[in-house]
């Protein structure tokens, strides 16, 4: 694994209850909740970490500029504070999921900031594709306040748990120094560990394993371009904070990594029509009637066992109609792409991407041109985008939505097995649940 490293984190100072202060990371976020945290507390990091919106574009200069200078006056008039002894901290979530209370625990510290790919020791593994708005919106935004705001999220293997096990003692050893419950009922628990001891044991522990990026491609991303630009100026020290990324690390073993599915819903299309989907599609696609509607549908994806491998449940909103489509080749992407391991093969995403999208939507109901995309979560988000609503995920009145394409979760084994072989998935394939919260620490990028 890459070294890691405490650090000199900049936090709320005198304040131990920060569920006013903390907000989800900014790709998650709409106009509505972002307005609904501050309108419950001005000095939420929101204010900071999202000064533009949609954040997958870039914004104006202003915007950046602003974010800037709120965050310099919070350190200036002490809100926020910055630790004059390094630490990593223990971080430790506990949410509800399929009707039972969950724990993840893993470990806030700096990550050397090294280029995505396997490497001597342990590297840092991307396992899906990145778009190139948020990357831009992020550097504008890393330049102006010169700080990582979020932490990215990374896995270890962890096979004998030696470093779920340290964390284990730690948060079971005292009370959390911080703590947050934001509104989804979550609750964030933040340990400081400045023992140069216990900060060698977890070093210890990660040694020679790789960091798979579960979440924040776009952030890693944004701090190794960070760090590229510094270079072009000069010399960059070995011990320069943009030579490091703030990283949220979690064991592989750990009971609370929950993958949640990230649905497509696809529009824009000009010659679209259920039936002509459906017409164009029949030489690939096998269809499967669902009576109901997208809730009906997407238990019908999850629990049908008898259907074989990637699957995907479709929902045409003019008509109401539910179907699951299946592929008539038990390996449908073999054709095309055959280099890819088979894990990939068969995701669903990868399935919906290159066979619905690219094969069919694309060529053959648009003319060739690219469809508009907006990428839910949750059944409720479908649901809204589809009657003309701008959720966090996308949508809004001029999307026009047409057909929603359910999946199922992408299973661990599988982000683990594509990660390793070095291929990417198709973006947005995980959505590991919770969030982690961004305001609980930041990581400064000065000398």
């Amino acid at each position: 694994m890459p070294a890691v490293y405490p650090f000199r984190a900049v936090q709320y100072a005198a304040v131990s209850d920060l569920s006013t202060r903390v907000a989800p990371p900014y790709d998650v976020l709409d106009r509505g909740s972002k307005d609904a945290l501050l309108d419950r507390d001005p000095r939420n990091i929101v204010a900071i970490d999202l000064p533009h919106l949609p954040a997958k574009e870039l914004g104006p200069p202003a915007a950046y500029e602003a974010a800037g200078a709120t965050y310099r006056d919070w350190l200036a008039n002490g809100l926020l504070k910055r630790r004059q002894t390094p630490a990593m901290f223990a971080y430790r979530q506990t949410f509800q999921s399929d009707g039972r209370s969950v724990q993840r625990t893993g470990m806030a510290c700096a990550i050397a900031c090294v280029p995505f790919g396997p490497r001597a020791g342990g590297g840092i593994l991307p396992h899906e594709q990145t778009f190139s708005g948020p990357k831009e919106d992020r550097l504008a935004l890393m330049r102006a306040t010169r700080a990582q705001l979020s932490p990215v999220f990374g896995l270890h293997h962890d096979a004998a748990g030696r470093a779920r096990s340290l964390l284990a003692g730690i948060v079971g050893s005292k009370p959390a120094d911080v703590t947050a419950r934001t509104a989804d009922g979550v609750l964030h628990e933040v340990w400081t560990i400045e023992s140069t001891g216990a900060i060698a044991a977890y070093a210890d522990a990660l040694a020679g394993e790789d960091v798979f990026i579960a979440d924040g491609h776009h952030r890693y991303n944004t701090a190794l371009n960070y760090l590229a630009a510094l270079e072009a100026t000069g010399p960059v020290g070995p011990d320069h904070p943009a030579r490091r990324s703030l990283v949220v690390l979690v064991g592989m073993s750990d009971p609370g990594l929950v993958i949640w599915p990230t649905h497509r819903v696809l529009g824009g299309m000009s010659g679209y029509s259920f039936e002509r989907f459906q017409t164009a599609a029949a030489e690939q696609l096998r269809f499967f009637d669902v009576t109901g509607g997208l809730t009906e549908l997407d238990l019908a994806l999850r629990s049908r066992d008898d259907l074989g491998g990637p699957r995907l449940g479709l929902h045409d909103f003019a008509t109401g109609r539910g179907v699951l489509a299946v592929p008539r080749s038990a390996d449908p992407l073999a054709r095309i792409f055959g280099n890819k391991p088979e894990a990939w093969r068969q995701l669903d995403v990868a399935f919906c991407q290159h066979i619905l999208v690219d094969g069919i939507c694309q060529p053959k109901l648009n003319n060739g041109a690219p469809v508009k995309w907006a990428f839910p979560h949750t059944i409720a988000e479908v649901e809204d985008i589809g009657r003309g609503q701008e959720r966090g995920s996308g949508g809004g009145s001029a999307f026009a939505p047409q057909l929603a394409v359910l999946v199922r979760p992408t299973p661990l084994d599988s982000v683990r097995a594509v990660s390793a072989a070095g291929e990417l998935m198709p973006q947005k394939s995980t959505f590991f649940y919770p969030k982690l919260a961004t305001g609980l620490f930041i990581n400064p990028l000065g000398e």
